[in-house]
């Protein structure tokens, strides 16, 4: 009976630790939500043309893809997105934290005139 609990308390700690890891390399992703994109296929009704990666690897905006980060994906092509690589939320920037909660006080409101 002993050995059995033993046993029950190790596979919990196991995937205890696989969960961790993976949330954690979820976190730590440099650019979530990136695709390849063709600038030149943009239509109202369905966004950007979704390219191959290898349209995108040059480093530098190519004739034939532009990495569109964010936005949703359907049937081969993205809208609701931007061509600006989102900013880290982690370390130590001291930017802004990407949540602007507003309310009385907070600095970040219009005035009005």
């Amino acid at each position: 009976m002993a050995d059995t609990r033993r046993q029950l308390r190790s596979g919990t700690v196991v995937l205890g630790g696989m969960g961790l890891l993976a949330a954690a390399l979820t976190a730590c992703s440099s650019d979530p939500d990136r695709r390849c994109v063709d600038r030149d296929s943009y239509t109202l009704a369905k966004g950007y043309k979704v390219v191959a990666d290898k349209n995108c690897t040059s480093g530098k905006t190519s004739a034939r893809g532009s990495w569109y980060y964010g936005g949703k994906k359907k049937n081969g092509w993205v809208s609701g997105g931007s061509f600006t690589r989102p900013r880290s939320s982690g370390g130590s920037g001291g930017g802004h934290s990407g949540v602007d909660r507003g309310g009385f006080g907070s600095g970040h409101g219009k005035s009005g005139g």
